[in-house]
């Protein structure tokens, strides 16, 4: 059993006064991560858990006040509420537990930011701890497994990913992306209201997924999809929001020549985007390793960045040249740009105008020998 990296920020959050909001796409392991604090952390505790994918547990919850709270908290130091976006009204319910149950820790998950932070935000404001979970990072990876193993695995997590029931497949991995694709992440896109092409979000998924590591345009998309613009922006905000894409923009200080505006869209999990593709050939056959490393290190980051409270952004950056940083992050003022290279011997060279304007603090250049050091938290 891998142990979460938001475990232990979890169990330093408890009994703040605050409710813990546990967001993240199906399967992630959000409630794995509340059953394993059931059997720790609250194995001695009165405990009451909701899972909101059951119609009779919605009910319970729906437009629920005080005293048919009280009736069904009643004794209870924990209560755990899982796929919470699917109850309606659920923020109302949440601020009375906050209000009135001040002795009662609650935990929530969600599969749909969308859905549950606009039933969230203005009801708790100022009554929540809100955290992402993500695919296993390869910190958690290494905690569990040890480095070799973690090394060993790469290849596998570059092609099928890091889901929890993935990772330590060793059979039928096909099926179950395509289950988990099909079944887990397209119905949190379909319950999602106004969907009126899912044939278009389709086309546009498989699109994305052919341009990882390329910019993106949504005029381009809009032609490629035969949909208008407007759809394809809308489209691509909502599978941010049921996170199985991310957007990072260009960075641009008004130089002259850099691009405006410009963004490129990654995936989440490698998996998911090479099962929209159907395309799980072992790497010295295809033709896409580069922006497969690219797509697995930017999300690796990012996984690193959430779990560790870094106030950090991250761009990429190019310009009319076709001068081009991978990533660029800026944490607080600090200026740190990494390259990509899955071939090692290959020769890199950081543009001489984007360290002369930004002055980075360090550039590195990330190759699949040196990738863990940067994935990993330093010992203080």
């Amino acid at each position: 059993m891998i142990t979460r990296t938001l475990q232990s920020v979890i169990e330093q959050k408890l009994y703040k006064g605050k409710i813990i909001v546990l967001l993240g796409a199906r399967q992630v392991g959000k409630s794995t991560l509340f059953e394993q604090l059931k059997e720790t952390v609250f194995a001695e505790m009165p405990l009451v858990s909701f899972n909101c994918d059951e119609p009779d547990d919605r009910v319970l919850l729906t437009d629920a006040n005080s005293a048919d709270l009280s009736a069904v908290v009643k004794g209870s130091r924990i209560v755990l509420i899982d796929e919470a976006q699917r109850v309606q009204n659920i923020g109302l319910t949440l601020k009375l537990l906050a209000d009135k149950f001040k002795d009662i820790q609650v935990l929530v998950s969600g599969s749909s930011s969308l859905e549950l932070a606009n039933k969230l935000n203005e009801p708790l404001t100022g009554r929540k701890f809100e955290y992402q979970m993500f695919p296993i990072s390869t910190e958690e990876l290494i905690h569990a497994n040890g480095m070799l193993e973690t090394q060993r695995l790469l290849e596998s997590r570059l092609i099928y990913g890091s889901y929890p029931d993935i990772l330590f497949q060793k059979t039928d991995t096909k099926e179950l992306l395509f289950e988990l694709t099909n079944s887990y992440l397209f119905k949190d896109l379909y319950a999602l209201q106004d969907i009126r092409k899912p044939e278009v979000l389709e086309k546009l998924l498989i699109a994305l997924a052919l341009q990882i590591g390329s910019e993106v345009s949504y005029n381009e998309l809009s032609q490629t999809v035969q949909t208008d613009v407007k759809t394809v922006e809308r489209y691509v905000n909502l599978l941010e929001q049921c996170f199985i894409v991310f957007k990072l923009n260009g960075l641009n200080n008004n130089m002259r020549n850099e691009l405006k505006k410009s963004k490129k869209i990654f995936f989440y999990d490698n998996g998911i985007r090479n099962a929209l593709i159907q395309n799980f050939s072992p790497l010295n056959l295809r033709n896409d390793v580069g922006a497969l490393w690219e797509n697995f290190f930017i999300s690796e980051k990012l996984k690193f960045n959430s779990y560790h409270n870094r106030f950090t952004k991250m761009y990429f950056w190019r310009t009319k040249q076709q001068q081009e940083i991978d990533l660029v992050e800026d944490n607080e003022g600090i200026i740190t740009v990494y390259e990509m290279k899955w071939n090692e011997n290959r020769k890199t060279t950081f543009p001489q105008n984007f360290i002369e304007s930004y002055k980075p603090a360090q550039t590195s250049i990330i190759t699949p020998k040196n990738y863990i050091e940067f994935l990993i938290k330093k010992s203080a």
